[in-house]
């Protein structure tokens, strides 16, 4: 009976993972009335973002869709697996498409991340400046922006890479902080007006 109600999380279970926690196929399929994300096998409440967060989200998102480059692909709030254990959603990622299937595919490979952005909101300080750059560090993905708000209400960008053979983000050398106009070629060439970010 306890194994049978542990097969998959529910709407009366998810609060109770298994020894060893839930899994993202255990997990794929709840809907609860609450914004959520799987962090070490545990369902984890997410605040709910605010709309300066999601109109810095979807524009980003817009901006690296207009100037991407073969072979990437761009896509918002999109899993991420990590382990069967974390599947992170950030809130924006670019990632490699070759053998990506759009019809059946329910996650994108952390193998085939190249670029995650998180974009900071009050309920989420920790996780997008300490926990989830680690996790995506020693996954292996090779470049993170950390997205605030600065003083003036403009999005800043924070760029990382990921050194070779390493397994933590460091600054970015030429431009670690953004603030006014993003300029990178990584992971491919980027110019964007940060105000336009929050443009309504």
């Amino acid at each position: 009976m306890i194994a049978e109600r542990l097969e998959k999380a529910t709407p009366e279970n998810w609060m109770f993972p298994p020894a060893e926690g839930w899994t993202f196929d255990q997990v794929k399929d709840l809907e609860l009335p609450f914004d959520w994300e799987l962090v070490d096998g545990v369902v984890v409440v997410r605040g709910r973002a605010v709309p300066w967060h999601n109109k810095v989200r979807s524009s980003l998102e817009r901006h690296l869709e207009d100037c991407r480059t073969e072979p990437y692909a761009v896509l918002a709030e999109q899993c991420v697996l990590v382990d069967e254990y974390n599947p992170p959603v950030p809130d924006v990622v670019v990632f490699e498409k070759q053998g990506f299937d759009l019809l059946d595919a329910e996650y994108v490979p952390v193998e085939k991340a190249v670029l995650l952005i998180e974009v900071v909101s009050p309920g989420s300080r920790q996780d997008d400046r300490v926990r989830k750059p680690a996790m995506y560090a020693a996954a292996g993905v090779q470049y993170y922006w950390r997205v605030e708000r600065g003083d003036d209400g403009l999005p800043e960008v924070h760029e990382f890479w990921l050194p070779v053979g390493k397994r933590a983000y460091i600054p970015a050398p030429l431009h670690p902080v953004h603030r006014g106009k993003l300029e990178t070629d990584v992971p491919f060439p980027v110019t964007i007006d940060l105000a336009t970010l929050v443009e309504l």
